[in-house]
Formats: structure tokens, C-alpha cells, sequence
């Protein structure tokens, strides 16, 4: 199903075909779930949990995350949460990831920016374990080593940024990345912090982005 949705976007992005008919309301348990466990302070933003090594997450970042993105509305703030617990060095990856967030908001570059140094580091690890099907059997190390010297950051000062005190607080944040992922995997979606888009419900951008607006005012 997945796999078939990627491919009616990948179709409708080469035809430019990105707007047409009405959208129906969207329906809990049909569009989307509320979940249990809301996120905390999540309101006016479009989180979205990812995993360097989740393949699905990739195609996302390459085909309909840099379409939805400008059209949120007004108010809403795109948010990525890493997903810890996928992947040989996810917790490593976390750890960069929340770096290079706080680089970015500290510079004001957006995270959706080619000049994102988060978004670098991510297009490299996605192409690097996906395309070139690496897997860093060195370790660690070289699996941070591949991310560090695509945004130029040496590893003594990654080592010290990570212990920033807003870096800390966004992987606490990110903690809740688990339980969302525990529904439907990833990537996941979630509106305000608490309404999660059924991805299997999604068939077209203008649909994804008409979901994503109604419930953003609720």
C-alpha cells in the first residue's frame, strides 16, 4: 500500500499535478487516530517521526515532505522527530540530529532549507545507507563520522554541543517518538500533537495537505 502511494506521488509531482477536486472532512479512524499519549506542547505544529534507516521515511523526504511543507498553514510549524529506537546507531543519529537542529533555529535557517545543516546530514545518511547500502561496521564512529564531515563538524565539537541544554530537551521531546511509531511505524505524522494521518489513507498531496489544515484547527 505504501509502496503504491509513493508511486501515485512520484506520478502526480512529475505531471505537476498538485491541486484538484474538494477535499471530504477528514474521519477519525478512517484519516487519522487521536492518540492516547498526546505530544507536549505540540500545538500549531506538524510533527513528523523519522528514521534514517526507514526507507518509506526517505522516499517521504525526497517527494512529499518538501511539497507539504510550504502549504501548511498559517501558524503551523513542521517538526522532525528521530526515531531512537530504528536502526544499529539511532541513538547516535538522535544525538547529530538534535545538534544540527539547534544549529540551524540558532542560525534561523529552516529546517527544510538546502543551507539546513540538519537536512544535510540526513539527505546523507538516507543516501548512504540506502542507495550505497552502507552500514558503518566500523562502529559508531564512523557512522557519526559520515554525517560530521558532510555539514563540517568535528567530533570534539559535536561532543560539546551535544551537551547543550536545548539539545538535551529536544531528545527528551523526541522520547515520545516511540509510542507513535508503535501504531502504524514510520514515517508518522502527527497534527497539534495529537492527531495521528493514517499514511494508508493518503492518496494524493492535496489530500495529505487538506487533512493536515482541518485538523490543525481543531
Amino acid at each position: 500500500m505504501m509502496t503504491r502511494f509513493l508511486r501515485s506521488l512520484a506520478l502526480a509531482l512529475v505531471a505537476g499535478a498538485l491541486s484538484g477536486g474538494d477535499a471530504l472532512a477528514a474521519t477519525e479512524g478512517t484519516e487519522f487516530a487521536v492518540l492516547e499519549k498526546p505530544i507536549p506542547a505540540a500545538s500549531g505544529t506538524l510533527v513528523k517521526v523519522f528514521s534514517y534507516d526507514c526507507p518509506f521515511c526517505y522516499r517521504y523526504d525526497k517527494q512529499v515532505t518538501p511539497v507539504v511543507v510550504p502549504r501548511l498553514p498559517s501558524g503551523v510549524t513542521f517538526r522532525p522527530f528521530h526515531l531512537k529506537t530504528k536502526g544499529k546507531y539511532g541513538p547516535q543519529a538522535s544525538e547529530l540530529f538534535a545538534v544540527l537542529i539547534v544549529k540551524d533555529q540558532a542560525a534561523g535557517v529552516a529546517l527544510t532549507d538546502e543551507k539546513s545543516l540538519f537536512k544535510k546530514a540526513k539527505m546523507a545518511y538516507y543516501a548512504a545507507y540506502h542507495d550505497k547500502k552502507e552500514r558503518w561496521d566500523a562502529g559508531p564512529d564512523a557512522f557519526l563520522k559520515t554525517g560530521l564531515d558532510t555539514v563540517g563538524l568535528s567530533r570534539a565539537d559535536f561532543d560539546k554541543a551535544k551537551e547543550d541544554a536545548k539539545v538535551k530537551a529536544l531528545l527528551a521531546e523526541w522520547e515520545a517518538s516511540y509510542e507513535i511509531a508503535k501504531i502504524q511505524g514510520v514515517p508518522g505524522f502527527v497534527v497539534n500533537g495529537k492527531y495521528l494521518l493514517y499514511t494508508k489513507a493518503i492518496s494524493s498531496i492535496d489530500g495529505m495537505v487538506a487533512t493536515i489544515v482541518e485538523l490543525a484547527g481543531k
